[in-house]
């Protein structure tokens, strides 16, 4: 840890935030003649990574500033007034449940534009193509950053349109309408959010986040938190996406180009889980309890229907898609985050915060090994890649591509040692103790039905890791290309990561729990 005054530190996230969107204009105007390298489309392709790459270096250091003896306090902090009528500000700050997700955010972006400089995806412009990933990152950084209703509502809506021209202009099969799927789902859902935001500001007499969380609901009747809570849940449900409001999100994620489905799964799908963290619990604790065994319900049930339609997909003759296989474990997995946050315990909601890191994390590197899988075989359909790479399979025609491959399904299954198996597990265990006033009986069907989950997420991923890395038929001699330079240089940052995380929780939780703990005032464990 460095020391930096708080003035620098402002500075540091302001800069996180505004330079994706000064770089997003720069990327649309001509380049400068002794930039442009052997091509116009070169040069823009190299402004992405060079924007995201100072966005990066931007956010460590911030990181690196930030005071972890006081993780739950804001920091950084910027508060300007902006709109006075209406008693909106502009104020920003970063405590330990946000930091993490700005550094997944700046990494993912970094490793997302580093993959497209060498393997840029089929469509129009590469200039349009980086603005748009550069407005993608601002919103996201944004979102994570803001500490008032209305610009948290601004920034949410910010990802949706360049995400929406992503798919649309440079997604595979279907894309048109997997784009327009996506667009109205989630516009859908932030205008009930919309409706939940201004509830809890014009009846609590404020937007600011941490003048809501200090109140902690005593500002809002009961049944003004129970309204609120509805509106607000039914929105962040769908950005999750939370069973039965998941539908969007295979068909986005089968036609998004790789690193589309990459900040998909590994920052987007985070934003509605943050919003309940963020927003719901602290401002409206009463309407939060109200709707908690709902919401585990929910999730449970999302565990297990991911879970089983991943089972449909992989088995033998269905014709599944080993990138809709992944898109929908995601249901399943951020059910997990879901039911960590619905047992409103310290031990949950730090399971939730963890399991978004390392879902992020996991599950961006299973989208960028899908793209590579299908860039080399010509496609994703399980059927053809178990006869396509017959034999010894992706071991023994492209040996690291395929470790890879299995390495990213263990840690999705949530083998001990890896990311995926803390967040899971303090999720469960939450569910095991749930906050007075909770039902303890049915939090144990909920942590029963959990672990089914995890069952059942093991027996698919381990049947992939059969069928496509080791294969099914006589051996073949044709080779496939290995991990290129530039593919080891964007995964090799998750792979570590990955390992970190699982072996050293610490590194995130001593972040995240003072932090929880202090928007959980009343909760004792």
């Amino acid at each position: 840890m460095i020391t930096l005054n708080e003035t620098v530190l402002q500075l540091l996230l302001a800069a996180v935030v505004v330079l994706p969107l000064l770089g997003a204009v720069a990327a649309l105007l001509p380049a400068p003649p002794g930039l442009r390298g052997s091509s116009p489309e070169q040069a823009v392709l190299r402004h992405g990574v060079t924007v995201t790459g100072a966005v990066l270096a931007a956010t460590l250091v911030l990181a690196a500033g930030f005071d972890y003896d006081r993780a739950e306090r804001i920091q950084a902090g910027t508060d300007l007034s902006w709109i006075p009528a209406l008693g909106i500000r502009l104020h920003l700050g970063v405590d330990g449940i946000s930091l993490p997700l700005l550094v997944l955010t700046a990494l993912l972006t970094f490793l997302c534009a580093l993959h497209s400089y060498r393997n840029p995806p089929k469509g129009p412009s590469p200039a349009a193509f980086v603005a748009l990933l550069l407005v993608l990152e601002a919103g996201t950084l944004a979102t994570f950053a803001v500490l008032d209703l209305v610009l948290f509502f601004l920034a949410f809506e910010m990802v949706l349109i360049p995400m929406y021209f992503l798919i649309a202009r440079w997604g595979g099969e279907g894309r048109a309408r997997a784009a327009w799927k996506f667009i109205l789902y989630t516009l859908l859902g932030s205008v009930v959010m919309l409706l939940g935001l201004l509830l809890v500001g014009l009846e609590a007499g404020t937007f600011d986040m941490v003048a809501l969380a200090a109140d902690n609901g005593a500002s809002l009747s009961r049944s003004t938190q129970i309204i609120a809570v509805l509106a607000l849940a039914a929105g962040f449900a769908v950005k999750t996406p939370m069973w039965p409001l998941h539908t969007w999100l295979p068909d986005a994620h089968t036609a998004a180009p790789t690193v589309g489905s990459v900040l998909l799964a590994g920052v987007l799908l985070k934003m509605g889980t943050y919003g309940l963290v963020r927003i719901v619990l602290p401002a409206a604790p009463e309407g939060a309890q109200f709707f908690a065994p709902y919401l585990a319900a929910f999730a449970c049930v999302g565990i297990v229907y991911g879970s089983l339609v991943c089972l449909a997909l992989v088995r033998k003759g269905a014709g599944g898609d080993l990138k809709r296989l992944v898109a929908y474990s995601s249901v399943g997995h951020m059910g997990f985050v879901l039911l960590g946050i619905a047992t409103l315990t310290r031990t949950g909601v730090n399971g939730a915060l963890f399991a978004n890191v390392a879902h992020g994390l996991i599950t961006g590197l299973l989208f960028f090994l899908v793209g590579a899988v299908k860039e080399r075989t010509g496609s994703t359909d399980l059927d053809q890649l178990a006869a396509r790479t017959s034999g010894a399979g992706l071991y023994g025609r492209s040996p690291r591509l395929g470790g890879l491959l299995a390495f990213g399904a263990v840690a999705s299954l949530g083998l001990p040692g890896l990311a995926g198996f803390w967040g899971e597990m303090l999720a469960l265990l939450g569910a095991y103790h749930p906050a007075d006033g909770l039902s303890r009986p049915a939090y144990l069907v909920f942590m029963a039905v959990g672990g089914l989950g995890t069952l059942l997420t093991a027996a698919y991923l381990l049947l992939v890791v059969r069928r496509v890395c080791m294969g099914e038929r006589q051996p073949t001699t044709a080779a496939l290309p290995d991990v290129r330079r530039y593919e080891f240089a964007a995964w090799t940052p998750l792979v570590v990561l990955t390992v970190l995380a699982g072996l050293w929780p610490a590194l995130l939780l001593g972040v995240t729990d003072p932090a929880v703990q202090h928007l959980l005032p009343g909760v004792s464990r």
